[in-house]
């Protein structure tokens, strides 16, 4: 009896490595939720914005973005141009009641929500580097818009 259980865990601790020593080329890929899209460019002073939404919202049936519908995104803040690279932060991104505006939410720095107008305009994001940054539209992959 002593020995069965022995080979039992024997057997589970080789399947274990077997499981934790496969190549990367073994994972399975992200499902859907987890593809991501470009849906706002702003340019600010020498310094590139962009948010980024799951494709499953942004081409959601009807339109898109619900109104009133809040997502969890990401935020680029590009200051490759001052040497300090590009950094990537989740924030929460919300399609105002009368789909008019977008709200972004910087949750973990906890700065003031920005609010985009759908069809673009110059905010103001972080103080430090994102002053005066004019937005492209909401859900234009246009990577030229505003030049």
């Amino acid at each position: 009896m002593v020995n069965r259980a022995g080979r039992t865990v024997t057997a589970a601790f080789a399947a274990a490595i077997a499981l934790l020593s496969a190549p990367a080329s073994a994972a399975t890929l992200p499902d859907d939720r987890t593809w991501l899209i470009r849906m706002i460019v702003c340019n600010g002073n020498g310094v590139l914005m962009e948010v980024y939404l799951p494709q499953s919202v942004a081409f959601a049936p009807h339109g898109g973005m619900a109104a009133g519908m809040t997502a969890e995104g990401y935020y680029t803040l590009d200051l490759t141009e001052l040497n300090k690279g590009k950094g990537l932060e989740p924030v929460h991104v919300t399609m105002s009641a009368d789909k008019k505006f977008v709200t972004v939410d910087q949750y973990t720095r906890g700065l003031p929500p920005t609010r985009i107008p759908v069809g673009g305009g110059t905010v103001d994001f972080d103080h430090r580097f994102g002053l005066d940054a004019k937005c492209g539209p909401f859900q234009a992959q246009d990577p030229n818009y505003g030049k």
